[in-house]
């Protein structure tokens, strides 16, 4: 009876110096660090270094809360290994989402705060766990790439069939742009002007970091010229920069008397004769 008091009152010991030194990595020692986040590696870096030390705490505080019940190393390698065939049968796609957040650490196809397309899904990467990556899910309610507010949780399992698309694994920095058609009587030539004009002042701030200026391209179209005017944006303000970007080229062109939009209509000539 005093031997099964002193292995309970053992065992809860444990579990309360377990659970309150959790405490005090996942809290105090995450506040501190995150503090210091200058960049978006900083962080990815920071949540990472975080979720390493907390499952290697869980880890080593299972052992030791093994030991604690049974008393012998014999008992831990016996009980270790039965546990290990167990959940190596039971557990086989959740082990594959753990070798591929390994892959995910080591690799780096993406970091927390990258916006990524896995598969057909979407989002901006919230955390990343041993088991799901966290989509901030943008689009998907919308037509737009706007964030929608709603979570995806991604099995990482899934990493390995699903090709991945990074949307700034080089920088915040995207490709896009805004087309529209002018008549054949238009200014080809003005019109492409106002279009860089335009892209290039709402765009300022972007270019202070890339050193790539607002550029066009025309090509002909059967009722007339399509203008596309060509720049870099950061991939979360994608659609509104392309917004303010069709608006004031609008404003701009009808301000021109030489440039006309052309749109699908019809005109009819009366011969009159006499």
């Amino acid at each position: 009876m005093e031997f099964q008091n002193t292995t309970i009152l053992r065992v809860m010991l444990t579990i309360s110096a377990i659970i309150l030194t959790y405490l005090l990595i996942n809290t105090f020692l995450k506040k501190a660090l995150i503090k210091k986040v200058r960049t978006k590696r900083m962080k990815h870096n920071i949540i990472v270094f975080i979720s390493l030390i907390s499952y290697l705490f869980v880890f080593i505080s299972i052992i030791f809360l093994v030991i604690s019940v049974t008393g012998t190393n014999l008992s831990l390698g016996v009980a270790a290994g039965l546990l290990t065939a167990g959940l190596g049968w039971a557990l086989q796609r959740p082990i594959t989402g753990v070798a591929a957040w390994v892959m995910i650490i080591t690799s780096k196809p993406f970091e927390i705060g990258d916006r990524i397309i896995v598969g057909g899904v979407k989002g901006d990467v919230g955390n990343i766990t041993l088991t799901h990556i966290h989509l901030k899910e943008f689009g998907g309610t919308i037509g737009g790439e706007e964030t929608s507010g709603r979570i995806i949780f991604v099995p990482n399992s899934i990493l390995f069939e699903q090709n991945i698309i990074n949307y700034t694994s080089q920088n915040n920095y995207i490709l896009d742009e805004v087309t529209f058609t002018i008549t054949y009587a238009s200014d080809v030539e003005k019109a492409n002007e106002i279009a860089r004009k335009t892209a290039e002042r709402i765009t300022k701030n972007v270019l202070e970091h890339i050193h790539q200026k607002p550029f066009t391209r025309s090509n002909f179209q059967a009722s007339g010229v399509d203008i596309r005017v060509r720049y870099y944006t950061i991939a979360e303000n994608r659609q509104e920069i392309s917004s303010n970007i069709t608006e004031e080229i609008s404003k701009e062109i009808k301000k021109e008397k030489t440039v006309q939009f052309a749109y699908p209509h019809t005109e009819v000539f009366l011969n009159k004769r006499k």
